[in-house]
């Protein structure tokens, strides 16, 4: 348990908080719950800076970090669009960005099996940036200092969804091209007389 898992399981206990926060409504629990992602998000941030400068990258925190990632986002995503208030996030574009983590969590693991490791690049990385912000926006969801923030962070959402795809479409490519089959050279026969 080296100190960047621990930040790690603390963001991935923050996922059912959110989810308690989420069942209720109004102005108080929507910023306590933007602040409980918000502090998600900055732990993310906080345990990677510890793992690269104190050398304290771990094979379960390879695998960990990825999935709080994804956890505390679709957690979010999810309640967002099953909230009694009104407007909530549209429950499709929640199936179309849960469906593209899955996927590409999915050819992960298949690479992983043929010893393939495949980087996030940095579209994923500028996906994950717009998803924050979108759902802190929408989190807040009501309008402050003449700010629509579930508009603002509608608009975000959509631009996320977009780079959504686009990396997911482009991490498909790379790894089925680097599992594709590499044609064996075959000596050349020589004609029998």
């Amino acid at each position: 348990m080296t100190p960047p898992n621990i930040v790690t399981l603390f963001r991935i206990a923050l996922a059912p908080v959110l989810i308690w926060i989420l069942m209720h409504t109004g102005p108080e629990a929507s910023w306590i719950a933007a602040g409980v992602f918000f502090i998600a998000t900055v732990s993310d941030f906080f345990d990677g800076y510890l793992a690269r400068s104190y050398d304290y990258v771990t094979t379960l925190g390879k695998f960990l970090d990825p999935m709080a990632d994804k956890l505390i986002v679709t957690t979010a995503l999810i309640m967002l669009a099953g909230m009694a208030r009104t407007p909530h996030v549209p429950a499709w574009m929640v199936v179309v960005l849960v469906t593209r983590e899955i996927m590409v969590t999915g050819l992960r693991a298949v690479a992983a099996a043929e010893g393939l490791i495949v980087g996030a690049e940095e579209l994923g990385k500028y996906k994950m940036t717009l998803q924050s912000i979108a759902i802190h926006g929408l989190l807040i969801h009501y309008t402050y200092l003449h700010v629509d923030f579930y508009a603002a962070g509608m608009f975000i959402l959509w631009l996320a969804m977009g780079v959504s795809i686009w990396s997911g479409a482009d991490y498909y490519v790379r790894v089925v091209s680097a599992l594709r089959p590499k044609p064996v050279a075959t000596a050349g026969k020589r004609a029998a007389i």
